[in-house]
């Protein structure tokens, strides 16, 4: 007796998968990320501790410089999951969503090393110091909502079985079509 085969399968390229320099660098940068969400500074003022703002500013350097070769691997040596087909659409909301991700992750970082600067020069407050932080505080949450929105992307892929997941996720596998 035949299978029954789900239209959604029928005609798809399966895309290649990512290397595992990419995988490593995309789980082991969710793992950084999610430390620094935990141990996160709640009060500029725990900055006048030297040897917190002295981590502070070597975590977010090594965030920084993390991110910019996570980047430029990923853009100079990884193609897209997306299959062939993929609508111009949905194209583009992928392209948004990650470099939008690359965007707020550098601005936490960036932002986050100008507030421990600013501090170790003695500018514990005030507009300067308060738009900063400002701006730190919308990146970490414009982060947020771009995170939930790559990961209900990533689940839409895992139910449509088009490879993507597959891609990048180690687990929950798509089954191989025989």
């Amino acid at each position: 007796m035949d299978s029954i085969k789900d239209p959604i399968d029928q005609n798809i390229e399966r895309p290649r998968g990512y290397s595992f320099f990419a995988k490593l660098l995309h789980w082991g940068f969710v793992a950084i990320f999610a430390y620094g969400i935990y141990k996160q500074v709640d009060n500029v003022s725990l900055l006048a501790d030297s040897s917190l703002l002295r981590f502070e500013i070597i975590f977010a350097s090594g965030f920084l410089a993390l991110l910019i070769v996570r980047f430029l691997y990923m853009r100079f040596t990884q193609k897209s999951s997306l299959p062939e087909g993929t609508g111009r659409f949905q194209k583009l909301a992928a392209k948004v969503v990650h470099y939008g991700l690359y965007i707020s992750f550098a601005s936490i970082a960036a932002s986050g090393l100008i507030i421990g600067l600013l501090y170790q020069f003695g500018i514990k407050e005030g507009l300067l110091i308060d738009g900063v932080i400002g701006l730190h505080e919308l990146s970490v949450t414009l982060s947020y909502y771009l995170i939930a929105t790559h990961i209900i992307a990533a689940i839409y892929h895992r139910f449509l079985r088009d490879g993507v997941w597959n891609s990048m996720v180690p687990i929950w596998q798509e089954r191989k079509e025989t």
